[in-house]
């Protein structure tokens, strides 16, 4: 069983707009409230594609309460500790041309609290696999990611990540199962540029050094490159008209595990992941899915080269 790990979920209220205007009543249409966070994304994408995994993350309030309900209405189980705070909602709005994002930092999270996450993560008897995503709210430190990888190694939980923590570099020598990270958060986590196929390959080849098993690095509608520690994939990306990217890394990198955490071909989970994805990028929130087979279609994945 895989267990999605939000610490900092959210309502995500996306809407569409027209010459948007500062004090001015705006007038905005096709409003959409999704369930949010990172980590909640991916159980919901994997859940579309028929994979089971259960939700951890800290609830609170009327929004908690309504991500928590509407997760287990479409059938995805929750493993919430509550807080006394209120969960957070962001807002996202695109005028047409551009994409506006406000994102909140979230509820503090007290020390009891955070010990009672890490006494559910010790207690989890079916937890094969654990994916931390997204960011910290107030009142919890880096470090606390360690103390999660620690867990996670005395119970052999292979960890996830796709965090943009400059936490990271140090989580690297826990030998994560898998890392997603952007191009952004290679360049300003681990130092390295990607302006080029070959500094790319060198990069890679230094993270799987430092103790990853997996790499999943996106960059955007530039594609993405995978590597198993072996060899090094390239896939290309799906053109669109973007409406909003909030979900979209969540999306391909939940689209990309359905497939290899099964077993399945790494260039099917690299096409399924880069199709994901941009659907979701020229949706408001996580869409249906519904241009996800035809664009498998048209995405290329060839080897670049190996470890």
């Amino acid at each position: 069983m895989i267990y999605t790990l939000t610490m900092n979920p959210a309502i995500d209220f996306n809407m569409t707009g027209e010459n948007i205007k500062k004090n001015y009543v705006n007038r905005t249409w096709n409003p959409v409230y999704t369930p949010n966070g990172k980590g909640v994304n991916v159980s919901i994408v994997l859940k579309h594609f028929n994979y089971k995994s259960i939700v951890m993350g800290f609830f609170g309030g009327f929004s908690g309460r309504y991500i928590v309900d509407a997760l287990e209405n479409i059938g995805i189980a929750v493993n919430p500790v509550w807080i006394d705070d209120i969960t957070r909602i962001n807002v996202f709005l695109n005028d047409g041309t551009d994409e506006y994002k406000f994102v909140n930092k979230g509820p503090f999270i007290k020390p009891t609290k955070q010990m009672e996450m890490l006494n559910e993560i010790k207690n989890l008897c079916d937890c094969e696999y654990l994916l931390i995503s997204g960011s910290l709210p107030p009142g919890i430190k880096d470090v606390y990611y360690e103390q999660i990888a620690q867990i996670c190694r005395e119970k052999e939980i292979r960890l996830i990540l796709d965090i943009s923590s400059p936490k990271m570099k140090d989580l690297l020598k826990y030998r994560p199962f898998l890392i997603k990270p952007n191009d952004d958060e290679v360049k300003e986590i681990f130092g390295y540029e990607l302006d080029t196929n070959k500094k790319i390959i060198v990069a890679l080849q230094n993270l799987i050094a430092q103790g990853a098993q997996n790499i999943l690095l996106t960059m955007g509608d530039k594609g993405a490159y995978f590597t198993d520690g072996s060899q090094i994939y390239y896939s290309t990306a799906q053109k669109i008209k973007l409406l909003s990217s909030a979900c979209a890394g969540d999306s391909a990198l939940a689209a990309f595990l359905s497939e290899f955490l099964q077993g399945g071909e790494v260039e099917l989970a690299l096409k399924k992941s880069a199709a994901t994805g941009a659907n979701v990028a020229e949706s408001n929130a996580l869409g249906d899915f519904s241009n996800v087979e035809k664009y498998i279609n048209n995405i290329n994945v060839v080897k670049k080269g190996s470890i």
